[in-house]
């Protein structure tokens, strides 16, 4: 395979990832798939990381998806059973 094909099939992955994240959010849904509500939102989000906030911004917005991956990687996890090792 090209080195072309190669660079191209990552970047394709890569946006259908990112992709996936807005379907995961619920931004899909909640904008009734209107595109130009869901691209202003992000251009909305681009302006505000650029501004004087965007720091701040960035940590929230940071730990809101890291509680939100572990949460979901918790609920995804077997649950294992909690036997003490004197067997009670």
């Amino acid at each position: 395979m090209r080195n072309w094909q190669i660079e191209r099939r990552k970047r394709t992955r890569h946006l259908i990832e990112l992709g996936g994240l807005v379907v995961k959010a619920g931004i899909v849904d909640l904008t009734g798939d209107d595109r130009a509500m869901i691209y202003g939102a992000l251009i909305w989000m681009a302006d505000k990381l650029n501004g004087v906030d965007g720091e701040r911004a960035r940590e929230l917005w940071a730990g809101k998806g890291k509680e939100a991956f572990a949460t979901e990687q918790e609920k995804k996890a077997p649950t294992t059973s909690h036997i003490r090792r004197d067997g009670t």
